[in-house]
């Protein structure tokens, strides 16, 4: 039985070549028959990381059998899984975000939740003398997630030892840390084929606070101009999104990776009291500046208040 390797739904650099990566290691250094999957379409920056790597789109799936052999790595949180997960067999977890629970495993498996950056990072440390044995293209995949999970260690989730292995694989690929991230960036922001609600959906997740459902989507742009200038059809837009997908409310953050800041658009009253409750900002008009915001798991997510 091949072991299908998936990140979470909306998938993101992270949950587009993590999969990849640890999908190559059981295959060709443990022996085990592996192959990764995708929960939904790659963003644009995940799709960038293909192309420029020669690496195949990962085959997209809806749902997982029963007692199908799964590997789940860059969450562990039964919302942002196949509808069918407790039914599977979960063989292992590789993760760096926080313990949610709700998962049902047939047997013990391996689980590997360490405090850092990217799930690139911990692989690469799992696979131990195996990471030595990765082909370029598997290199560079593990790269491009650190340097996107980090937005180039820009951002405060950012550890000692996710630059380092970054600069290791960096050194080892011969390529410009800098320059390259730009173009990973670059990638990022060119959102202009995306619907609204597309944008919205593109990295969010669903949180709970004290019952009142959120989607928390975040959209990381070196040109957050381009996003802003569409904000009254986001608004529009969340609404919709919102009744569709049974969640309260959308909160939306643009963050803007070269002046280290997100922009919360304000269509209402409750984003208004998130926004003076969670990060003590006057929310005057329909957007607000949040100095020094980056992260959605550290800065946003632990921080909402209603």
């Amino acid at each position: 039985m091949t072991i299908q390797v998936f990140g979470h739904k909306s998938p993101d650099t992270d949950s587009t070549g993590s999969p990849i990566v640890w999908a190559w290691y059981l295959n060709e250094v443990k022996g085990v028959a592996a192959a990764p999957k995708l929960l939904g379409e790659p963003n644009t920056e995940a799709a960038f990381m293909l192309q420029r790597w020669g690496l195949e789109k990962p085959e997209i799936i809806a749902d997982v059998a029963d007692n199908a052999a799964v590997v789940i790595v860059d969450t562990n949180n039964p919302a942002e899984l196949p509808a069918n997960i407790n039914g599977a067999d979960v063989q292992a977890i590789i993760d760096h975000h926080k313990l949610v629970g709700g998962l049902e495993t047939k047997g013990p498996i391996d689980i590997t939740i360490r405090p850092l950056a990217c799930t690139a990072t911990i692989m690469h440390d799992l696979m131990g003398d195996g990471a030595a044995k990765m082909p370029e293209a598997v290199k560079g995949a593990a790269l491009t997630c650190i340097l996107s999970d980090t937005l180039e260690f820009r951002s405060p989730t950012t550890t000692a030892h996710d630059k380092a292995v970054a600069e290791k694989l960096a050194g080892e690929l011969g390529i410009n840390i800098s320059e390259y991230a730009a173009e990973m960036f670059a990638a990022k922001s060119d959102v202009s084929s995306f619907s609204d609600a597309e944008l919205i959906r593109m990295d969010s997740k669903e949180y709970e606070v004290d019952g009142t459902k959120f989607r928390v989507s975040v959209l990381e742009t070196t040109a957050p101009g381009v996003v802003l200038d569409r904000k009254a059809s986001l608004m529009d837009s969340m609404t919709s999104v919102a009744a569709e997908d049974g969640v309260d409310q959308v909160l939306l953050f643009v963050v803007d990776i070269l002046n280290e800041q997100a922009t919360l658009l304000v269509p209402n009253d409750l984003v208004k009291t998130v926004a003076a409750k969670s990060f003590g900002a006057d929310a005057a008009g329909d957007t607000v500046v949040l100095p020094g915001i980056m992260s959605r798991k550290k800065q946003i997510i632990p921080n909402l208040k209603v």
